[in-house]
């Protein structure tokens, strides 16, 4: 089953169990799978929803710590549970030793040794960790481990 297929299965069960917050996030998410559609003139693949989905969950988080620092405590509950909602949707994220694993496979395998040599190592990693990690979390881990 394709991920819109389960979207739209998600979304009737949402109905059924009267789960606001679920219904409202995949109602959220089927509007940018449609305007991403309008966009490109055409369906959108699989990975291309993942792809949209990655960069709705990091908008969630960034609103999450940008109310933290406002200290507006009901709004940050309500965005983690809209990205509780997003992120059942995604691939299993990695773990950041998993991670760091792929980075110093990548180090090796361009023999990057400076952080002049950021670019060539995640030229490497980032198709390797697609829709399984944040990008953000990458480039700190190759800064790190190249410096």
């Amino acid at each position: 089953m394709g991920l819109k297929e389960r979207l739209k299965e998600d979304m009737k069960e949402a109905l059924k169990a009267k789960d606001k917050v679920k219904l409202s996030t995949i109602r959220m998410i089927n509007s940018l799978i449609k305007n991403a559609e309008i966009e490109k003139r055409g369906e959108l693949t699989d990975d291309e929803i993942v792809q949209l989905l990655m960069k709705y969950a990091k908008q969630r988080r960034e609103s999450i710590e940008m109310y933290e620092k406002g200290g507006r405590q009901d709004l940050v509950e309500k965005e983690k549970a809209e990205l509780a909602v997003v992120e059942s949707y995604l691939p299993k994220q990695m773990t950041e030793e998993e991670i760091r694993q792929v980075v110093k496979e990548a180090i090796e395998e361009t023999g990057a040794s400076s952080p002049k040599d950021i670019g060539k190592v995640m030229k490497v990693v980032m198709p390797k960790v697609k829709g399984r990690a944040d990008g953000s979390l990458v480039n700190r881990i190759v800064k790190e481990l190249l410096s």
